[in-house]
């Protein structure tokens, strides 16, 4: 499935603010088909790590403090191109950089409070999908 499958998070941000139809809508609009999905809390320990890579940085406590404060909810989602299109889809990091009419121009708070995670490469995509999700729960 390389290169036809990312994974996402709709972070607890967006999750709180009432925004999951609404990413939901602008994913399958941009020809994005959910292969899984499922609203979950990660514990601290989950989202230690998740984001075991960033554990170095000056961010990483924050991070992780954030990510576990509320809901996400978490997705695979299949495209040609999926990794890419989906960061085009969903914008710079930080949304006052993002392009209009992107998932974190429209849905972010700020750089901390982004709205989405979207996977970074397709070996990446696999790796996150399968800490979400058994095998039997992605169709």
């Amino acid at each position: 499935m390389s290169g036809k499958i990312t994974f996402t998070m709709i972070k607890p941000d967006a999750v709180a603010d009432g925004h999951i139809g609404a990413i939901l809508g602008k994913i399958a609009e941009a020809g994005f088909k959910i292969k899984a999905l499922k609203l979950t809390q990660l514990t601290v320990a989950d989202a230690k790590k998740f984001y075991e890579v960033h554990a170095e940085r000056p961010f990483y406590g924050e991070l992780v403090d954030f990510m576990s404060s509320n809901p996400i909810v978490a997705a695979v989602l299949e495209k040609d191109n999926a990794v890419e299109d989906f960061r085009t889809l969903i914008g710079a990091t930080n949304p006052a950089d993002a392009a209009e009419g992107t998932i974190r121009k429209m849905f972010a708070r700020s750089i901390g409070e982004n709205a989405v995670h979207g996977s970074d490469s397709d070996e990446n995509a696999l790796i996150e999908a399968s800490f979400h999700f058994a095998g039997k729960e992605i169709f």
